[in-house]
């Protein structure tokens, strides 16, 4: 496995944005990245980040299980683990092009993260 092929590419993403290194995430982003998840959307790499950043903040770690990789399609399985120690099973859906994310698809239970979320409105 190469570190520029899809799976490397969208197993670093997750991995560096779930231990706060929000730059390495961000490298390995298209500028017209699209998101969509169970808390919203965003477009735009830099929208993605920002709400990343605020997302970390609710998650401890996001260990990953397993990774499934076809061309440029990568699903990774992973736990959320909350600050507070729920354990949210997600799977999230990365399209790669040209070594860098242009899609992701987030799919979990948000429920576990509503207490958090009202903590901080």
């Amino acid at each position: 496995m190469s570190k520029n092929d899809a799976k490397s590419v969208a197993a670093g993403c997750l991995t560096a944005w779930t231990s706060g290194d929000f730059g390495a995430a961000r490298a390995l982003l298209h500028d017209d990245l699209r998101f969509a998840g169970a808390l919203g959307s965003q477009n735009g790499a830099d929208a993605y980040i920002e709400g990343l950043k605020a997302f970390a903040r609710m998650i401890k770690s996001a260990p990953q299980h397993r990774i499934i990789a076809e061309g440029e399609d990568v699903c990774i399985h992973y736990d959320l683990v909350t600050a507070t120690g729920a354990v949210i099973p997600a799977v999230g859906w990365y399209q790669v092009r040209g070594g860098r994310i242009s899609s992701v698809q987030a799919f979990f239970d948000p429920r576990p993260l509503l207490p958090l979320l009202e903590r901080r409105a």
